[in-house]
Formats: C-alpha cells, structure tokens, sequence
C-alpha cells in the first residue's frame, strides 16, 4: 500500500515539473513547409543621362528579402525586400552583379548576372572659336554639349600636344607662336570611352597694314562688307600671278554700300599724314568712266574721328591708280585733323550711286610719302623735265626756268626761275604759274621763296588768286634785305581761307618801279 502511495507521489512531481517546462514557439513546420526560392531574375534599367545610375529590381517566388552585390568595389550587399528595388551608380564597365534570395524558413537561392553600363556620347556639340580682341595671334575656345563630363582642346601647333582639360562655361585660350594654318580639336568626354570631336581649321595670320597688296600670305586681308556691296579675293586678269580683291556692288545696294579693309581693329599704324603728305592712291579696274570712288579713313576707336575723299576713274577695264587727297575732303564731310589717329580705311565704289552689278577690282592701297599731282602743284623747285612751268607773263615781265647762275649758299640746285623786268616794263609787271590743284592752307600758311636780287630794299609781291575767279586773290609783300646773295623770304598769309582755292602763284618783282631791264631769280617756293 505504502509502495502504490510513492508512485502516486512521483506522478503528481512530474505532472507539476511538466506544467512549468516554457514552451518554444520558433517551429513553424507546422504552418509552412520549407521552400527554396525558385525563378529567380533580375531586371536592370539604366538611366540615360551618362550619371551610371542603374536600378537593380530583383524577383523570384518564395522569396522573403534579397542582398544584392554590385561587382564593384563596393563591398557590403544592399538589402532589399521582396517587392522592392535598389539603385547604384556604376562607373562605365562591364559588370556582375549577384543576388541571393532568403526565403522565411532560411532557404537561399543565387544568381549571378552579368551588368554592362555604356555611356552615351556626347550630343549636340557647339564649339566656339573667337579671336581675341588685342591679340591677332590668341584664341579663345569654349564649348557646349549635353551627356557631356568635361572637353579637351588640342591647338594644333606643337607635336605629341597634351590637351588642355576645361569645363563647360568656361573658356580656354592660346597664343600661337607664328603665323600659320593650325587644326584646332575639341573633343567632347563622356565619363567613358564614348567621345564625340569637333575640329576647325584656322589661319593666323598679322594684322593688315599700309600698304595693302593682297599678297603676302602672313598678312589678314579679310574684309567687311556693307550696305550691299559683296568683295572676294580675286586673280588680276592681266597678271595671274597678282592677287587682288573684288567687290560687286549688287543690284539694290545701297548708295553708301562699301567695304572696310581687314576688320575692325584697322592698320597696325596709323596713316602717316603731315602737312605736306596728304594723300593715298589705290589701283581700281573700274567697267566704266567717270565712276566716283570715294575712300574714307577713320580712327578704329572712334569712327566719329574720320576724312573722306574722293577720286574720278578716267579709264575703263584698264588698271588705273587713283589718288586720294585727303586735304580736299569730300562735300558734307569733316576735314582733315593731324590731331587725330587714322588707321582704318573704307572704300566706296559708285558713290552716290544705287547698285546695279557693276564689278571692280583693286589693288595696291597705299599711303603717299611724297604728294602727287597731275600737274604742278607746290613745293615749286623747278627741277623737274617734265612738269609744265608754263608762265603766264604781263606788264612787261618775262620768266622762264633757267640754269642757276649763282649756285651757292641756301641754294646749290642746277634750275631756278628767272624774271626780267624789261626796261620800260609797267610797275606792276610780273608773272604766274597756275597748279594743278589749289594749295592746302588747312595747316600750312605761310610761303617761302627763295630769291637772288641785285639790291637790298626791293619790294618781292607774292599773290594767290582763285583760278576761276581772279577777283578772289590775296597778296603779301616783303622787301629783301641782301643784294646779290641767296635769300629766303616769308610771306605769311595768317588768316588765309583754304576754302577760297587758291591756284594761281604771281611773282612781282621791285614792285611799284618800273622795269630796268634787270634780271631777278627766284626758286623753292614752297609751304612751310
């Protein structure tokens, strides 16, 4: 009875430890089998923008979460839930990226697969080339693209070149060492291997000067049309180994229409213009006579500061050269100021004029150092065989150009003029000389002359008179003060009026007395 009592005992101890055990929930065989996931995929997409973002969707049945490897150096996978995706940037390159799926009871499944990311090249490329400003011989270069990381140059001007690196907005400039024909390429960065390039040919070349040939091929004679006209190199069709220029001036151009030599930074010196030296000249090949080709010079900072002139064709398809005198400065125009910086040039051609087609060709633009006249014009120095000194006597006077006979002190050359005031001649008797062009008194107004007498105390008269209309004159006196010597006089004429056109020089001698039959000498008449 006492042995059944124990074993009761023992069962109720066990029964108590039993219903105390904790009890663990963490066996789920009963609510799910285990499953491998299965049909695993992965899906990339990859953005078009040259960035490298790539998002990775992976999928498979059965699956609970994902890790994901990049393949690149990137080390730690990304978790990404079933359903979910993840993005990451890549570098351009070739790619294998990995996913294992979990499952909810802990079963993997793997896939590798492999990744490519290729950026696309550059589009939409604009370079822009400009020369600089100051320097013919620098460039600046920038450029504009999209899918775009960055852009190099290469100037074309020295072997194995290393290109220079720079970003979009910015501009990247080179000065050339020497004039020459240079590739500039520009090339466009992905931030991979695809590129996209751009090239332009350029010449540099110096700046135009006076004279202006169109034949050194290290001289810009590049020109600026306007108002209508239409200029190209051309080939002289008389000679083919000149090279010259062509401008239309195309039916409906403007009166006004013309071109400006090389640009608008002008010479590289300024026309040298003096008082005595006021003229250029230019070889035209005009279709017809009488065609009015007006130049204009102009200070390149400032084209109010400019002179205008012009000159008449007398020939047709021939080369004629023309001069321009800038002291007769063209109607309604301003007049000449040595004050002032003239380094541009502009020329006209059928000034006035409508355009009908008519084509020109010209050449040889340059300044005159010495002026030159169709006629006889001052300084006068009678050294010359084949100007005109053709005087024009009256009152009893005769001059002629003579051998000096006294060739000594101030006056050592071989002519001069001579007058004889013949015995009985009238007291006013004397002689003239017309020129070929009235004398420039914008800047000069006194006239010197040169003269040989047999007395001190004689009264010398110079006086100048408008060509066409005698009564429009103006005369200066000036005794001489050495008698059988060279002397050289001063006729001031202070106050003169240029406009007044004075053209005609008349010579007096020992004026207000009648004539003895002596022989005055007279030579270097001139502005001074």
């Amino acid at each position: 009875m006492k042995a059944i009592k124990n074993i009761l005992c023992l069962l109720l101890l066990m029964t108590a430890v039993i219903s105390c055990e904790k009890q663990n929930y963490n066996d789920v065989s009963l609510l799910q089998p285990a499953v491998t996931p299965s049909k695993l995929a992965e899906l990339f997409t990859i953005t078009q923008d040259n960035s490298g973002l790539v998002t990775i969707y992976p999928g498979a049945e059965g699956a609970s979460y994902y890790e994901i490897f990049f393949g690149d150096t990137t080390t730690a996978p990304a978790k990404v839930l079933a359903g979910g995706n993840v993005t990451h940037k890549y570098p351009e390159g070739n790619y294998t990226v990995k996913t294992i799926a979990h499952s909810l009871t802990g079963q993997t499944t793997v896939l590798s697969q492999p990744l490519t990311v290729t950026f696309r090249a550059p589009e939409n490329l604009v370079v822009t080339i400009t020369r600089d400003a100051v320097s013919r011989f620098k460039v600046n270069v920038s450029a504009t693209a999209i899918y775009q990381t960055f852009f190099q140059v290469y100037f074309g001007d020295v072997p194995n070149e290393v290109p220079q690196n720079f970003l979009q907005g910015q501009i990247i400039s080179h000065t050339y060492a020497s004039t020459g024909t240079y590739t500039i390429r520009v090339v466009a960065l992905s931030g991979g291997a695809a590129r996209t390039t751009y090239t332009q040919v350029i010449s540099i070349k110096n700046q135009l000067d006076l004279p202006v040939t169109f034949d050194d091929p290290t001289i810009d004679y590049s020109v600026i049309d306007f108002g209508g006209a239409v200029s190209v190199g051309a080939v002289d069709p008389t000679n083919n180994s000149n090279n010259v220029e062509q401008t239309t001036k195309a039916p409906g151009a403007e009166t006004w229409a013309g071109t400006t030599m090389g640009n608008n930074q002008g010479f590289v010196h300024k026309v040298p213009f003096t008082a005595l030296t006021t003229q250029m000249s230019m070889r035209v090949y005009s279709p017809a006579v009488g065609i009015h080709v007006r130049l204009k010079v102009e200070d390149h900072n400032d084209p109010t500061k400019s002179v205008e002139t012009e000159a008449l064709t007398t020939v047709a398809n021939t080369w004629q050269k023309l001069i321009f005198d800038f002291a007769y400065q063209a109607t309604g125009t301003a007049a000449l100021n040595l004050g002032y910086t003239y380094d541009k040039a502009s020329v006209f051609f059928d000034f006035g004029t409508p355009g009908s087609g008519k084509v020109f060709l010209w050449d040889d633009v340059k300044f005159e150092p010495v002026n030159i006249y169709s006629g006889l014009q001052l300084p006068i120095d009678f050294q010359s065989a084949t100007l005109p000194y053709n005087f024009t006597d009256f009152g009893g006077a005769a001059s002629t150009v003579v051998s000096n006979p006294h060739v000594t002190g101030i006056n050592t050359s071989s002519k001069v003029g001579a007058l004889t005031k013949g015995a009985g001649a009238q007291v006013w008797a004397g002689s003239y000389l017309e020129l070929g062009n009235p004398i420039n008194f914008n800047f000069l107004h006194k006239i010197n002359m040169k003269v040989w007498v047999p007395a001190a105390g004689l009264d010398i008269k110079l006086k100048l008179e408008n060509l066409g209309n005698p009564a429009i004159n103006i005369e200066r006196d000036v005794n001489t003060t050495i008698a059988n010597g060279w002397e050289d006089l001063t006729f001031d004429f202070s106050g003169i009026v240029s406009a007044n056109n004075y053209q005609r020089v008349v010579v007096f001698f020992d004026f207000g007395n009648t004539g003895t039959g002596l022989t005055y000498y007279f030579d270097d008449i001139r502005l001074n």
